[in-house]
């Protein structure tokens, strides 16, 4: 049972880990917590929420993915390897498109809402 403890020590420390060396995951941290903001204010339904949630998850998972990626990367390739760049750049592109589903879904959510404010 120590061990499976453990295991949760290690994660958090990869967490903490990323949110410091990446701004990226710096920013997608930002994000979220702005769009859960949003959401409280605007008052989103439990289906909506879902959807937030959902997405939230999705981007911060494609970050540290690609993050894990980039590291192993650099660890078996150190010098200039095509190849390792196209890696990294596939990884990138996973993140990406996470963000572009959740703009599109957090407009779904919050734009009709924001909108009828105005």
């Amino acid at each position: 049972m120590k061990k499976f403890f453990r295991g949760f020590g290690y994660a958090f420390n990869g967490i903490a880990h990323a949110a410091k060396t990446q701004l990226n995951f710096r920013v997608e941290l930002v994000t979220a917590a702005l769009s859960v903001c949003l959401g409280f204010a605007l008052h989103i339904s439990a289906n909506e929420w879902q959807w937030v949630m959902l997405n939230i998850t999705l981007v911060l998972m494609a970050e540290l993915l690609n993050t894990a990626v980039e590291f192993l990367t650099d660890l078996v390739s150190p010098g200039y390897n095509e190849l390792a760049g196209r890696v990294k750049d596939v990884s990138a592109g996973a993140v990406l498109v996470s963000c572009f589903f959740a703009l599109i879904s957090g407009s779904i959510i919050f734009l009709p809402k924001l909108i009828a404010l105005i």
